[in-house]
């Protein structure tokens, strides 16, 4: 199998690393790590602070904070805060705050707050506040407040207070008050107070009621 592990531009030595080839699985207490598995799938990798990732499919990451990933598909990640991924699809994230992802499609994002979202379609998001999201279709938000968020349709969404959406169609909203809504037909909202809807379809600003 080829792959690096490079600690402060220099090869790391293998006594401060375990790498079984048989099972795939990585382990390591060092922190500011490069790893190198780009060729290699199904990896399980073990490691702390300040590490950056380049991997195939299939991996699995449990990481300190302050990690950059750069992924295949079909990825599971658990790590602490102000993380980067930019990944394909279908993979799942459960992560501190501070964290920025480039996603494909069909993701999974258990997260905190003040985070962005880049995404495809068919993703179900589940934040804390002061988060960012620009995300195709068929997706799912629960979310805390002061979100933005940038979608295609059939979105759902449940959130905090003081936020703004631009969607497409065929949305159901469940948010606090103070929000704004860009979007276009067939949308539900259930809202709190001092919310707008603007109507692209219509060409309508329209001042919500709280329900």
């Amino acid at each position: 199998m080829n792959y690096k592990v490079i600690q402060l531009w220099q090869e790391l030595d293998k006594s401060k690393y375990t790498f079984n080839e048989t099972t795939k699985c990585f382990i390591s207490e060092e922190n500011n790590l490069v790893l190198d598995f780009s060729d290699i799938d199904w990896v399980t990798f073990n490691t702390s602070f300040d590490c950056i990732f380049n991997t195939g499919s299939y991996c699995t990451f449990n990481t300190g904070s302050y990690c950059i990933f750069k992924t295949g598909s079909y990825c599971t990640f658990n790590t602490g805060e102000e993380c980067t991924f930019k990944t394909s699809s279908y993979c799942i994230f459960k992560t501190g705050s501070y964290c920025t992802f480039d996603t494909v499609s069909d993701c999974t994002f258990k997260t905190g707050f003040d985070c962005t979202f880049k995404t495809g379609f068919d993703c179900t998001f589940n934040t804390g506040s002061y988060c960012i999201f620009k995300t195709g279709s068929y997706c799912i938000f629960n979310t805390g407040e002061e979100c933005t968020f940038k979608t295609s349709s059939y979105c759902t969404f449940k959130t905090g207070s003081d936020c703004i959406f631009k969607t497409g169609s065929d949305c159901t909203f469940n948010t606090s008050f103070d929000c704004t809504f860009n979007t276009s037909f067939d949308c539900t909202f259930k809202t709190g107070e001092e919310c707008v809807v603007v109507r692209r379809d219509m060409y309508e600003v329209i001042e919500l009621e709280e329900v």
